[in-house]
């Protein structure tokens, strides 16, 4: 028998069956590319009438397409969304990794106002709760909010080691890394050293565990929270397969003491004075209801500050609304009655998210 001749070259893989959603990253870099804003946007002008099946991460101003580009596509009132699915492996279950954010299908007509889609949420309940919340505050978490790269390197500490630049790429410097411990793992002690005040604590991860090492308290800034108590909370959560990270458990956080520093496998939630009210900060943190408002903008396992923009600042103090010294569970119903949660509202809640000891 004749060996059936190849169509293409034989060495040619064969071709993807997964959407062209993005462009794989090139010159050794992790950061893959988004292509199908430009599939929507060439749609758009060719055709009055456009129905498209894409991730729907830009539904949630989050990803790697331009801020600008997903404000323009949530104020298009042109546009609306047919469908969403939170598991991008119902549609596509060759997948063999889950879109995190999900899948949406969009119709767009031209010639008729069908939007503006908003801000999208993928539960009718919490759309209802977002309402209500929104209305009644006036202040939000985000902006206690401060990210691992809020915490730096100095030049100081270039200078004391030069061989810290070597180890570095040119454009993190000044990045305490995930891997620093490991990358610059010179630069620190394991244990406090005998003249501890002049050393502060760094907190990251080795060998996928926590842990603290210190370093001389010249060779690291942070934000104007870094000589208060602040709540520290991971960077992400969640492992990889998971497909919907509405109301998950946020790993672990706990309250950081003033000249803490972390690297940027972390955030820092907080300024206070007071370990007290730092304590409290973390209970709300816990809390079913502030992570049903996290869940209103958390939809990969990323917590940037941009998340926590609908979870409503509180006053941690003896003297707030709440009583903070109550267990969370009994926190949970003073905030439900403080925004006017109805009985459909609360057990949805109570339903959909995990809760936290």
């Amino acid at each position: 028998m004749r060996p059936v001749p190849c169509r293409a070259p034989c060495n040619t893989p064969e071709p993807s069956r997964e959407p062209p959603y993005q462009e794989a990253a090139r010159g050794g870099g992790t950061r893959d590319t988004p292509v199908y804003n430009k599939f929507m946007d060439a749609a758009y002008e060719i055709g009055t009438k456009a129905v498209l099946i894409t991730p729907a991460r830009f539904l949630f101003n989050a990803g790697f397409t331009s801020k600008a580009w997903n404000q323009k596509m949530l104020a298009d009132e042109h546009l609306t969304v047919a469908h969403y699915e939170s598991d991008s492996n119902i549609l596509f279950p060759s997948l063999t990794d889950p879109i995190k954010g999900g899948i949406v299908v969009t119709y767009r007509d031209s010639e008729r106002k069908l939007g503006p889609i908003g801000l999208f949420t993928k539960h009718p309940e919490l759309n209802a709760i977002l309402h209500k919340v929104r209305e009644s505050v006036a202040d939000f978490i985000d902006r206690d909010v401060s990210s691992g790269r809020a915490y730096a390197f100095t030049q100081a500490m270039h200078d004391a080691y030069p061989e810290a630049s070597g180890a570095m790429s040119s454009d993190a410097q000044f990045r305490v890394s995930t891997n620093a411990f490991e990358q610059l793992a010179f630069l620190f002690h394991e244990t406090p050293p005998d003249n501890g005040d002049e050393y502060v604590q760094l907190v990251g991860v080795y060998k996928n565990k926590r842990v603290s090492r210190w370093l001389r308290r010249e060779y690291i800034t942070g934000p104007e929270s870094f000589d208060k108590y602040r709540v520290l909370v991971p960077a992400a959560n969640g492992s990889g397969s998971t497909t919907d990270f509405f109301g998950v458990v946020l790993n672990n956080p706990i309250v950081l003491q003033p000249r803490v520093a972390v690297t940027q496998t972390f955030i820092t939630i907080g300024s206070f004075d007071a370990e007290a009210e730092a304590r409290a900060c973390l209970k709300y943190i816990k809390s079913k209801f502030a992570r049903t408002m996290l869940g209103v903008l958390k939809i990969t396992q990323h917590n940037p500050r941009s998340t926590w923009q609908f979870v409503p600042a509180q006053h941690f103090t003896s003297t707030s609304d709440i009583d903070w010294t109550k267990t969370i569970p009994e926190v949970d119903a003073q905030l439900y009655a403080k925004y006017g949660l109805e009985s459909e509202e609360i057990a949805f809640i109570e339903e959909k998210v995990t809760p936290m000891e």
